[in-house]
């Protein structure tokens, strides 16, 4: 519990087990064991488009690495011919020298540059593709899954697999080239010194080891820590105007402190143990160069002034690869542990299927337009929703379905157009089960105006024209004019170009529901569902709306969700629900005179109204 907030420890039992069911929504799952070659090959496909950089970056790599062996070499050169007072062999040697620094520089800059670009390259293609997986995915996953997990995914996971690229932690390879030419070069060099620098080497590789292990953990948690703190955020800015409206800003904040305190300790242990290793390192290196140089005051004779000095830059060039390696794998833990995330979303099995169909945009004619025959379904096992449910509509019959709230009337819409698959019975459209088209196809044979109205941010045009790439203007103004809403949006600043703000904040709730109306009114589909379209909105904007109903259901088949029973009289056809199963069907002066659920529900709502 947050220490800003004492009253939570005071709170009972039940609501101690509700706040930790929040956070295990908004927390993660701990990962098993990480197997790094198998998410290097997951990754792979991604990067293997991309490989001629990748290549260009690698022969850059094993240059510059022997570029930096001979560094050493022509520093003890120097050393050497100083002794002989030659000043033009000084001068060239120091001009080798430089030339060799400025060509390793040049081609660490060649090498850098390519690795970046294939790994920017790699990563846009892996976030895409995270982001098609998101369209593929179906709604009951987005149901029970925080949206700032998701987003997670496609932006700090990813950026934590980049890292790879942006940080050279694939320059290991040159590292370890590097290392196997400095031993070879040390022993070449005087065996006794190579012997005193490579003593330390189980010291350095305990030391590894041990921050290994930790370091994994922590770069996991950062990662856990990081998801739901972006949950967290994402409900709270959603939510900002009920936090304020119930006065839950201290709540809210001391529950923000605790989450983001979890995220700042899991950083601390990362950059707790990544300082031990490199401070450990350092001092192992500063004893070895120390022990060489006390070897070496005691056998003066043995060993020329020369040999120390390229040795001593021998040992700086031998344990910054070691420095370097450590540092990178610690980097290849966070790789890895965003990696592990991303994989386990891409591995989800509840995904849409695209069934085959022999010829996607055949229909049956004559068939009704819609049939659900014997229909079951249920969004958790064992609490079904919908209860053997039968009816039909025919081609242009415009029949509302009617019920209280939560009767399954919206899930009707839901099924139809597979947004959840039902478990038994059979849903036809046009003649056709629903499963035998591809998803496009059948969402194509609907226009919906759905109770709360989602804008895009972008244009008025566009959001309009949401079904086209290329918004059609001409056929924009003509959906707004037949709704008689032309006037009021070309009154905006800048007419169909007018911006749309995030969450259309900057659009009335009647605006929006205009602006739903002439969306399906531009796609001109052959069945239109009106799901609680005129809900939300107050009498005087209803009958202004009435007119927009009219045009979208002119020459259409029509699926009108109303729990207003006002808005259903002139329906064909009323369709009653009642705790999941179809109780009654007829024309609203034949329900009332059955005095059934129909007319129980006409009186209540009614006699409210007065």
């Amino acid at each position: 519990m947050s220490a800003a907030d004492p009253e939570a420890a005071k709170a009972p039992p039940r609501a101690r087990r509700g706040e930790d069911k929040l956070k295990k929504f908004h927390e993660e799952e701990s990962l098993g064991r990480a197997y790094d070659a198998k998410m290097v090959a997951r990754l792979w496909p991604f990067v293997r488009p991309h490989w001629r950089w990748l290549a260009l970056s690698l022969a850059t790599l094993l240059l510059t690495s022997l570029a930096a062996l001979m560094r050493p070499l022509l520093m003890g050169n120097i050393v050497s011919v100083a002794a002989s007072r030659d000043l033009g062999t000084v001068v060239r040697a120091g001009v080798y020298l430089a030339g060799t620094i400025v060509l390793q520089q040049l081609l660490y800059f060649a090498q850098m540059y390519a690795m970046q670009i294939a790994g920017a390259r790699a990563m846009a293609d892996l976030r895409a593709h995270v982001f098609r997986f998101f369209q593929r995915l179906k709604l009951s996953y987005f149901d029970r899954t925080p949206v700032g997990r998701l987003v997670t995914r496609a932006t700090n996971d990813v950026d934590a697999v980049g890292e790879l690229f942006a940080s050279g932690v694939l320059n290991a390879v040159g590292d370890l080239v590097q290392l196997v030419g400095i031993v070879a070069l040390m022993l070449a060099l005087d065996w006794r010194l190579s012997l005193i620098a490579f003593a330390a080497m189980p010291i350095v590789g305990l030391l590894v080891n041990f921050v290994r292990r930790r370091s994994r953990d922590a770069f996991r948690d950062i990662r856990t820590k990081t998801a739901r703190l972006n949950a967290f955020l994402n409900e709270q800015v959603s939510g900002i105007s009920v936090v304020q409206a119930y006065a839950r800003e201290s709540a809210m904040a001391a529950e923000f402190d605790e989450i983001n305190v979890a995220y700042r300790d899991a950083n601390k242990r990362s950059i707790f143990y990544e300082a031990i290793l490199d401070a450990a390192i350092e001092m192992v290196s500063t004893l070895c160069i120390a022990s060489i140089l006390w070897w070496a005051g005691f056998h003066r004779s043995a060993i020329t002034f020369a040999t120390v000095v390229t040795f001593t830059q021998y040992i700086k060039q031998f344990f910054e690869p070691v420095s370097l390696l450590a540092q990178r794998y610690t980097i290849l833990q966070a790789a890895m542990a965003g990696a592990e995330r991303i994989f386990q979303l891409l591995d989800e099995k509840e995904v849409e299927d695209e069934p085959v169909a022999e010829d996607d945009g055949a229909a049956a004619a004559g068939e009704p337009a819609i049939g659900f025959e014997g229909v079951t379904f249920a969004y958790k096992p064992g609490v079904p929703v919908l209860k053997d449910v039968s009816f039909t509509v025919a081609r242009g019959e415009k029949v509302a379905l009617v019920g209280a709230t939560g009767a399954g009337k919206s899930t009707v819409a839901s099924l139809v157009l597979q947004l959840y698959p039902h478990q038994d019975g059979t849903i036809r459209v046009l003649g056709r089960d629903v499963r035998s088209y591809g998803r496009a196809t059948l969402r194509e044979r609907f226009a919906v105006v759905p109770q709360d109205v989602f804008l895009f941010s972008g244009t008025v045009l566009s959001n309009i024209a949401m079904a086209d790439v290329v918004p059609d203007r001409a056929r924009a103004t003509r959906a707004l004019e037949r709704i008689g809403a032309l006037e009021l949006f070309e009154a905006r600043e800048g007419g169909l170009d007018a911006s749309v703000d995030e969450r259309a904040a900057n659009f009335s709730a009647g605006e929006r529901q205009l602006l739903a109306f002439a969306r399906a009114l531009y796609r001109d589909a052959p069945i239109v569902i009106l799901d609680e379209a005129t809900a939300s909105i107050d009498s005087d904007t209803e009958a202004r709306l009435q007119r927009a109903l009219e045009a979208v259901m002119e020459d259409r088949t029509a699926v009108i969700i109303a729990h207003r029973l006002s808005t259903v009289r002139a329906a064909d056809r009323i369709v009653v629900f009642h705790k999941g199963r179809v109780v009654e069907q007829g024309k609203h002066e034949e329900l009332l005179a059955r005095d059934g659920v129909y007319a129980r529900l006409h009186r209540l709502q009614f006699a409210h109204a007065e």
